[in-house]
């Protein structure tokens, strides 16, 4: 069954993040439409759902890659932001993140090493925090 699955999804554009986006917001749609009971916004839903696996299994993968990157283009900025936030995230373990008094630019420290005294990158401002 798998091999006949493999077989059929060959030539055929598959997922990428605007179909998951695209499926995230039906799924969010459903919930709401069941819970609020917001009637236009089931059937609404169920019409993404059915793009999506038009998109899924439409062999123009030119059109579909091109769709892709104007979501992606169009959504850079937000992606951005979480990106970081992530990030920022996965230093907290090993440093500490001080913002410059003066010029507010954030200055990684590493974490364990007493009071020290940080001097800006950017503006070149001295000031002592705890690592």
């Amino acid at each position: 069954m798998k091999e006949k699955f493999i077989r059929f999804m060959q030539g055929r554009y598959g997922v990428d993040q605007f179909s998951k986006f695209l499926m995230g917001v039906a799924v969010v749609a459903i919930l709401i439409s069941s819970f609020a009971r917001v009637r236009f916004l089931y059937p609404l839903a169920w019409i993404v759902i059915l793009y999506v696996y038009f998109r899924m299994f439409s062999k123009n993968h030119q059109k579909r890659y091109g769709e892709n990157q104007k979501y992606l283009e169009l959504t850079k900025g937000i992606r951005g932001i979480f990106q970081k936030k992530q990030n920022m995230m996965k230093q907290r373990k090993n440093y500490h993140i001080y913002k410059c008094p003066n010029c507010k630019q954030k200055i990684r420290i590493p974490k364990g090493k007493g009071k020290i005294e940080i001097s800006c990158p950017t503006c070149r401002t001295k000031f002592t925090k705890r690592s």
